[in-house]
């Protein structure tokens, strides 16, 4: 953490503080943003409210950030000091997308360094560079094109799978803060009105929130769960699964095992880590619902069998980076391949899960064909007991564009368009049905 200053703080100094913090953990130490978030407790819900706005917004246009700055910086960013990029994204954030008067941007961003000996010397350097961005940045961000802000090896990678116009509208739709999704147990038209949102075609309740999720009305009665609209959608394509008895494998966060069970299923969640899996348990238990849960490596789990086996795989994670946009800064291509040998584990152990006559759906929520299609291919090719069953448009709520050519679901980003943006989008998730003869 930085060295306070001696003197009080001057009003959002701290969120700013704490916002320079985990920048610095995520961008120099690859620390995932859940985590790095941790020190922002101690804040108070104006400030830390700043502090994640102020971060994730930082991050989510870092490429253009740092393609602004480096026309200011005639010499590059200082060695070894990374606070000054820090104060630097915090403070061109609140001049560029948050509105902050200039003032108060500029100068609690010179207060930052102006906390450590090593980086205080460079405040006149912020106090320039700061002033003049606010007085022709805006101008000069309109000239950066949108594919900046994605990591040239991402980008690469979409323009080879999805090819170059849909990669780009990818990238767009990552700029833009998303709206709130809910699962709601019942009564879905009713508290989407209640909440002042919307219901979408595929089913979940869509909603602009400010303030905390745990303040909404239906929350403490159980009525809702958070759930991206694309990550609700690989447990329906089970069906009816009243008195069917399930395994949801990989379970937490538990929205999932949450569907399942409220749809009637008798479900066995399984996860490796207790403390996701107790989170699961918290929040059924709010819910009024009920799972089996069970710690264990889900690839060496031996149960069953099941009328049916969901397994969201653990995975890169390229799909969700809407609402995690840590992850182009964070991830390496070589995360990828060595997440694929565990994915393949994963998926043989599921299939053995899964009694003849019962479907198994693997689902992540991942852009990269590796971890997605390919998986199920080398499965199908394995398990000629296996054979896919098309995903069809009515499962979906009529979304014909989220059905691969394979007759998979695959979401993308820039699916589920809006005429306000932040009511547009989706997760990027990919799922195949298959069923054992």
């Amino acid at each position: 953490m930085s060295e306070a200053a001696a003197r009080p703080d001057h009003p959002g100094l701290a969120a700013r503080r704490v916002a320079a913090d985990v920048l610095m953990a995520v961008l120099y130490r690859r620390r995932p943003l859940d985590e790095a978030l941790a020190p922002g407790g101690a804040l108070d819900q104006r400030d830390r409210a700043l502090m994640r706005m102020l971060v994730a917004t930082s991050l989510r246009r870092l490429g253009s950030l740092r393609a602004l700055l480096t026309q200011y910086l005639e010499q590059g960013l200082p060695p070894n000091v990374p606070l000054v990029e820090a104060a630097l994204l915090v403070g061109a954030t609140q001049l560029l997308f948050l509105s902050v008067p200039a003032h108060a941007a500029v100068d609690l961003s010179v207060q930052l360094v102006a906390e450590t000996r090593v980086a205080r010397r460079y405040s006149g350097l912020i106090n320039a560079v700061l002033r003049r961005l606010a007085a022709n940045g805006r101008d000069k961000l309109a000239a950066i094109p949108v594919t900046v802000d994605t990591p040239a090896w991402l980008l690469d990678r979409w323009e080879k799978t999805y090819g170059a116009e849909t990669a780009r509208a990818i990238a767009a739709a990552h700029q833009i803060e998303p709206a709130l999704d809910l699962s709601v147990k019942e009564n879905a038209e009713q508290w989407a009105e209640h909440l002042g949102g919307r219901v979408l075609r595929s089913g979940s309740v869509r909603l602009i929130a400010d303030g905390p999720v745990t303040a909404l009305p239906g929350y403490d009665e159980g009525a809702w769960w958070v759930q991206d609209a694309a990550a609700a959608l690989p447990a329906r394509l089970l069906g009816d699964v009243k008195a069917m008895k399930v395994a949801d494998l990989c379970a937490a966060p538990g929205g999932k095992t949450a569907q399942l069970a409220a749809a009637g299923a008798d479900v066995v969640a399984v996860d490796r880590s207790p403390p996701r899996l107790k989170r699961v348990e918290a929040n059924l238990t709010r819910l009024g619902l009920s799972a089996e849960a069970v710690i264990a490596d889900a690839g060496e789990w031996h149960a069953g069998p099941f009328d049916a086996v969901l397994l969201d795989a653990p995975c890169s994670g390229t799909g969700t980076i809407r609402r995690h946009p840590d992850i182009p800064w964070v991830k390496r291509p070589e995360d990828i391949a060595s997440l694929t040998a565990m994915q393949g584990r994963l998926l043989r152990r599921a299939a053995a899960l899964v009694r003849p006559g019962g479907l198994l759906i693997y689902a992540t929520c991942s852009l990269e064909p590796e971890e997605g299609i390919d998986q199920v291919e080398a499965l199908l090719a394995e398990r000629p007991d296996f054979a896919r069953v098309p995903v069809k448009p009515a499962e979906i709520g009529g979304e014909t564009s989220l059905i691969s050519i394979k007759e998979d679901l695959r979401t993308l980003p820039c699916h589920m368009p809006d005429s306000d943006k932040r009511m547009g989008g989706c997760d990027g998730f990919y799922a195949a049905r298959l069923a054992r003869r």
